[in-house]
């Protein structure tokens, strides 16, 4: 039975550090490591983010939360970075191409892939940090679909804020004690790094790269078969993710991690099907009809935590006002007249 009444999505505040550090257990990655050092901050950009205190969108990250009330608990978490690639911080990347080769006299014909270092200082807009905890992965409630949507309801709603590209960076295939074969092979002969030290620096400073990477193009035809095989590809545990990115408007864009070889995948932001469905509406009184369909509603709101979201009925009316269940009128701590976007779930 979905008990949609029992979840509550919302910016992240300081009371949630410890269920943050938790889920960052299932993931460590550069936007949620597992370190409560480098928790910190990222907790406080996101409260300036929520709170506009930060002035410049293209800074501005925001950290969402899904949270068990019942259990009073912080389960899931997702995030989005305003801007990915600024002068301070340059959004680096590998581009992966095709060379064509042939020799008429040997009537031998290779085609190679060709990795190329980049670096963008204007950048798309990122979303990431997608983590649910085991325990709730199969919920009724699809607990893991509202924290990965709601990231594309708050960006419709705030569309002057992000870029015109939306991106999201999938994990390849890794080893089980996390190990990177294409690192192995190319990262750690240009730094003398262990893949894990490169990306904890990685998350503080960057120039690192730019001054030890080669600028040149690496023809992957010379690197172990297991590195050459993990490029552009989607590991295990995040197919479903990359099959969703399909089916709303993403697509591989022959982009890869330089440290894993992890496939970026990439969206123009006004193409993006679940930005395009998202309306927004003024909660009209009454309550929707028993067959109203189920949606993420969501609102900003005054003070902490500054944005809530839930599940729930909603109905539209004809005269572009929209009526929403009680409960999620009650989790939104929204009143007639108040102004709700909302994204239909499937």
């Amino acid at each position: 039975m979905i008990d949609d009444a029992r979840y509550e999505i919302r910016g992240v505040t300081g009371d949630d550090r410890a269920d943050l550090l938790e889920l960052a257990r299932f993931l460590d990655s550069v936007n949620l490591p597992n370190d409560a050092a480098a928790m910190e901050p990222i907790i406080r950009r996101s409260e300036r983010g929520f709170s506009g205190t930060e002035g410049d969108p293209r800074r501005r990250e925001h950290v969402f939360v899904l949270y068990d009330r019942q259990e009073k608990r912080a389960v899931g978490t997702s995030l989005i970075v305003g801007q990915l690639g600024r002068r301070d911080a340059p959004y680096i990347f590998f581009d992966v191409s095709k060379e064509e080769r042939y020799s008429q006299t040997l009537d031998r014909y290779f085609v190679h892939d060709v990795l190329s270092i980049g670096y963008s200082y204007n950048g798309p807009t990122e979303i990431g940090g997608l983590v649910m905890h085991p325990e709730y992965r199969r919920s009724p409630e699809k607990l893991g679909m509202l924290i990965s949507y709601v990231r594309f309801l708050f960006i419709a709603m705030h569309r002057q804020d992000f870029q015109s590209h939306v991106l999201a960076e999938l994990l390849p295939p890794l080893e089980a004690d996390g190990t990177s074969h294409l690192w192995e092979a190319v990262g750690r002969h240009f730094t003398g790094m262990s893949y894990r030290e490169a990306d904890r620096l990685s998350r503080r400073n960057k120039e690192f790269i730019r001054g030890l990477f080669p600028h040149g193009e690496i023809y992957a035809s010379l690197l172990p078969e297991r590195a050459r095989e993990v490029i552009g590809e989607v590991g295990r545990e995040t197919k479903g993710v990359a099959k969703l990115l399909q089916r709303i408007g993403f697509r591989y864009w022959d982009r890869v991690d330089p440290f894993d070889g992890g496939p970026h995948f990439v969206a123009p932001t006004d193409q993006i099907t679940l930005i395009q469905q998202t309306k927004r509406a003024i909660l009209a009184p009454g309550d929707p009809r028993p067959a109203a369909k189920r949606f993420i509603l969501g609102r900003d709101i005054d003070g902490p935590p500054w944005f809530r979201a839930c599940a729930g009925r909603c109905e539209l009316l004809e005269d572009g006002s929209m009526r929403v269940d009680s409960a999620a009128r009650a989790a939104l701590d929204a009143r007639d007249g108040a102004e709700i976007s909302a994204l239909p779930l499937p």
